[in-house]
């Protein structure tokens, strides 16, 4: 037996029996039924690149200001997850060091399996290395694949030559995918478009997750002007991050609020959805009905925001430095 069927199947043996200590977790605790699987449709869908699948244009987020990524925070977080799945969140973004995210979404998540997309990340950049991360992953979350896993964080050029090398991590996302444990693969970036932009010239990646929102355009090195247009040649998968900059957009004098915030995001060509972490279900829902209601902003509309927020400075600046 070779080494690729070992891990296929105890994967599969591994993630069955903890999914059966989940959905017990989850019956106890859940308000929701683990009968009841159905996500009503409620938000406009985009097509994510060449994934061809049809999404929601708002994602939930597994790290920042949430309880998601907090220890002893279990039933804030799940109150969160409970109330994401009834108003029709289908994208869940989480990767392998946002503290308890993983577990967290592993207990509430698993009934409604087929019919979310599950996104996490892994910083590791060795073949070996990642391979026992997505392991992890995949125990935490309760579910034996991943609808995307993305290499987390990529910055530098040292780090595309790590997952690029013999041994490197892309090796592990290859295998991943051909065995199916993996449907699609991205590379991620906080810091540095120039380097995203190398990692999509040099491998055909499906998604990209990357920090966009409407102090972007003032950055001397914007995403938004230099991954987008190399994003939408190659037809890969936008989602956009840091799109309220940590809520540092909405000092008196700069943004009115989410609604200019979103919805400039998603008026940029080429951005296909945004994640966004909620610190309780009543921000949570306040997001999710300024998705409900978006309709692209025009130019004119565009301007005035970019204009607003060139007042932002440090503010608008500072989520750069933050991964």
């Amino acid at each position: 037996m070779n080494n690729k069927t070992t891990r296929r199947t105890f994967l599969i043996g591994s993630i069955a029996a903890a999914t059966a200590v989940g959905t017990k977790t989850l019956t106890q605790q859940s308000k929701t039924p683990p009968s009841i699987i159905s996500i009503p449709q409620s938000m406009p869908e985009r097509v994510l690149g060449k994934t061809n699948l049809s999404l929601p244009i708002f994602g939930l987020g597994g790290a920042g200001r949430t309880p998601l990524s907090k220890h002893g925070q279990e039933k804030e977080a799940i109150a969160i997850v409970e109330r994401a799945l009834a108003l029709g969140v289908r994208y869940y973004d989480t990767a392998a060091n946002y503290g308890p995210s993983e577990e967290y979404l592993g207990k509430i998540l698993p009934p409604y399996r087929r019919e979310i997309f599950l996104n996490s990340k892994t910083k590791v950049r060795d073949r070996d290395g990642a391979w026992r991360e997505l392991e992890r992953s995949l125990k935490r979350l309760n579910t034996d694949y991943l609808d995307s896993w993305q290499l987390h964080s990529v910055s530098s050029d040292e780090d595309l030559e790590q997952i690029f090398k013999k041994n490197g991590a892309i090796k592990a996302f290859e295998e991943a995918k051909e065995q199916k444990i993996v449907k699609y693969i991205g590379i991620t970036g906080h810091h540095e478009p120039d380097i995203i932009v190398k990692g999509l010239e040099r491998y055909p990646f499906d998604t990209t997750l990357v920090s966009i929102n409407a102090a972007d355009i003032h950055h001397p090195r914007p995403f938004s002007s230099i991954v987008l247009p190399v994003a939408q040649g190659k037809k890969v998968g936008v989602i956009a991050m840091k799109v309220p900059a940590y809520g540092r957009l909405f000092k008196p004098g700069i943004l009115e609020g989410m609604e200019q915030a979103m919805g400039y995001t998603l008026s940029l060509s080429g951005v296909h959805s945004c994640i966004i972490a909620a610190e309780n279900p009543e921000q949570l829902e306040s997001n999710i009905r300024v998705a409900q209601a978006f309709q692209p902003f025009n130019e004119t509309q565009m301007k005035s925001i970019e204009q607003l927020t060139a007042n932002a400075g440090e503010d608008g600046r500072f989520f750069r430095r933050w991964t």
